[in-house]
This record gives structure tokens, C-alpha cells and sequence, in this order.
């Protein structure tokens, strides 16, 4: 899968700009702040319908401009589909693939995935449960159409109990709906919580891989999920889930009463992930853990052409400057077949090293460097 073109107005620092990709690499730079991961940023929409850098899409508009409109043309499962996006202020967004409305974003990830890496993923050891769950999210969402609803019926769920909770002080009779939002929870989580489990036993193993060998096999990583506690087996199936976690849920009620907080379910899930069997957020090295994110993005692009038969866009954001050159010749090894983005400052080596297209971003302005085309 690729993307060959991509058409944006009023998005970000662009104002309309047109660019057509190389099907393999695509090396952009530029100084800071002149739209690099803009530009990355607006192939990931095209790809899932949000972005991990804004909470709204309001934020992708541009400044004092009432709405955006990003296209994109795709080659995936041997033909060729147009994407649109438009962005607005004031009402919901519309989206569009080959003229045709689509109805949630899942529409656009059955088109095309993408890995976004950037250098706060080299965070994600380090970082709270949130930051892992949301790793998991963002993969998840764009491989399994059911796991994205099931994840949007949850928070929905989760939303309207932590505001039963909260008011039931001063509003008694808003717990006689409490019931209702428990059983949502239950139904939604239980899928959120089994193909979670799901995805992490295939992460493990895949990342394993890429730890030893990027760690000359030195090192062991192991990668576990941790759900509520009434589950032992989060791989069972969901009709097991559901009844567990029901009763975990029950086992909680007054404790969530007194506490008007919503304790249980898959909202507060994490990822262990351990080196040589001691816990790497804490006990491991800087390098260490680097490592140990670089094998976990590497191996969610590795899942999704597995599970897909191809491989995802690897949108790459300045990555290589945070890393040592044995972790940087690791990544490079590990990016051919499938088409990549890389951002970085300056024209350095990369486009010898790699080939394809090179374009010079300044001012939310993209030039291709004639010299390497």
C-alpha cells in the first residue's frame, strides 16, 4: 500500500499545497516549525480519521479559517482509492472514500494504515499506563473496525457513569441508571479487553525479535497485559470476559459509590513489558528502554502487513537524531518493503543511504530537491 498524492488546504501551516510521493522513501526536511510533522500528521488522518498530536479537529485548521480539506490518492489491495476529509469549526467533519460518504473512520483505515513514530514514542516505556493504552488504541483501531466501536461504546459508557457517580451527591435518583451504564461497560469491555489480549500476544512475540536483535541478543524483552484483576485469562473468550468482568464490577460497587469514581474496567489497562525479567520502566536504562519502544512500533508495523498482506505507511518523525548510530542503523535495516516518511532537519545522508524522493519544507511550503529525484 502507498500513498501517491496527497492535496491540502487550510490544514495546519498549509495553505494549498499539492505533493506527489516516491512508492518507497520519502526523506523531508527542513528547520523546525515549518510544517515536517504537519505534513506527516495529515497522511495519518487520511489514514484513521484523527490525529495523536490534537485533541480536536479544530486544532488542524488554520488559523482564523473556518474549515480544511485534505486528499489523498491510495494504491492498496491492487487498485487505486481517493480519500477526503473535511475539517470544520462549527459542525462535524465529513468524510469521503472513491465519492462515496463514509460513516466512521474505520472506513478510512480498511483503505490504509500507518505507524506513526516520533521521538516521544521513545517515551513510551517510561511514561504512565495511559501512554501504552493509547499505543494500543491507535493500533488497534486502525486493524479491527470492531475493536474501534466497541472502544467508542466504552468511553461512551465510561463517560456518562463518572458523571452518575460524580452528581449522585446532590442527585440521588441518577443512580437508578447506574445498572444500565454497567452493562454497557460490560458489553463494550469485554471486547476491548479480549482483542487487546489479543494483539499484545502477537506484539510479544514480534517484539522480542526485534529486541534481541537490535540488542545483539544481550537482552530478553517480554511484553504481558494487565487488565482488571478478576480476569486471569483476558485471551478467554467474550462471553467468559463479560461474566468476570461483571462480577469484578459488582465486587467494586461500593467502593465506587463512596468514592464517586468509576474503579474498574479496561480504562486503567497497561502493557508490562520487562527486560531480562525486571520491570524496564523502572529498573531500565535510557538506552534500554529505547530499545525496547523501537521494538514495539517495529513489530506493530510487522502485525499490520501480516494480518493486511501489506505493509503500512512508517511515518518516521525525527526519529533518527534521538538515537545512537547502532539504534539508527536498526531502524534503517528494518524499514524496506513498504512505503516510508522521514523527517529530519537538515539534507544529511539519508537520501544516499535510501533513495526515493527528497522535498525541502519551509514557511508550510513543499519543494522537491531536484538533485535527488
Amino acid at each position: 500500500m502507498r500513498i501517491d498524492s496527497i492535496s491540502l488546504e487550510r490544514f495546519r501551516n498549509y495553505q494549498d499545497q499539492k505533493i506527489s510521493f516516491d512508492p518507497s522513501c520519502n526523506v523531508i526536511f527542513g528547520e523546525n516549525a515549518q510544517g515536517k510533522t504537519n505534513l506527516l500528521e495529515a497522511i495519518q488522518y487520511l489514514s484513521c480519521g484523527h490525529s495523536d498530536r490534537a485533541k480536536s479537529d479544530r486544532e488542524l485548521i488554520s488559523f482564523q479559517e473556518g474549515s480544511a480539506v485534505l486528499r489523498g490518492g491510495v494504491y492498496a489491495r491492487e487498485r487505486d482509492f481517493s480519500i477526503r476529509a473535511e475539517l470544520y469549526r462549527e459542525k462535524r467533519r465529513k468524510l469521503w472514500v472513491n465519492q462515496v460518504p463514509a460513516k466512521t473512520a474505520s472506513e478510512l483505515s480498511a483503505v490504509f494504515q500507518t505507524v506513526f513514530f516520533c521521538p516521544e514514542d521513545l517515551l513510551l516505556i517510561r511514561e504512565g499506563a495511559a501512554a501504552r493504552r493509547r499505543f494500543l488504541d491507535n493500533a488497534l483501531c486502525q486493524l479491527r473496525p470492531r475493536y474501534a466501536a466497541a472502544l467508542a461504546a466504552y468511553r461512551r459508557a465510561y463517560a456518562h457513569k463518572t458523571r452518575i457517580l460524580r452528581d449522585s451527591d446532590q442527585q440521588p435518583g441518577l443512580l437508578d441508571m447506574l445498572p444500565e451504564f454497567n452493562e454497557r461497560l460490560i458489553q463494550s469491555g469485554a471486547v476491548v479487553i479480549h482483542d487487546r489480549a489479543q494483539f499484545t500476544k502477537t506484539l510479544a512475540s514480534c517484539a522480542a525479535v526485534n529486541h534481541a536483535d537490535c540488542s545483539g541478543g544481550k537482552e530478553t524483552l517480554t511484553v504481558s497485559y494487565r487488565t482488571v484483576s478478576s480476569i486471569p485469562n483476558p485471551l478467554a473468550e467474550i462471553a467468559v470476559l463479560k461474566e468476570q468482568y461483571r462480577a469484578h464490577m459488582e465486587s467494586h460497587r461500593q467502593a465506587e459509590l463512596s468514592s464517586r469514581l468509576c474503579l474498574s474496567g479496561p480504562h486503567k489497562d497497561d502493557l508490562v513489558v520487562e527486560i531480562d525479567g525486571r520491570d524496564a520502566k523502572t529498573y531500565s536504562s535510557q538506552g534500554q528502554t529505547r530499545t525496547a519502544a523501537l521494538a514495539l512500533k517495529l513489530a506493530e508495523r510487522e502485525i499490520y502487513k501480516h494480518v493486511t498482506g501489506e505493509a503500512p505507511l512508517l511515518l518516521l518523525d525525527d526519529v533518527l537524531s534521538e538515537l545512537d548510530p547502532r539504534r539508527q542503523e536498526f531502524v534503517l535495516n528494518r524499514i524496506a518493503g513498504g512505503q516510508v516518511f522521514i523527517t529530519c532537519c537538515e539534507d544529511d545522508r539519508l537520501p544516499m543511504l535510501l533513495g526515493g524522493k527528497v522535498f525541502h519544507v519551509a514557511n508550510g511550503t513543499v519543494q522537491e530537491s531536484p538533485g535527488h529525484a
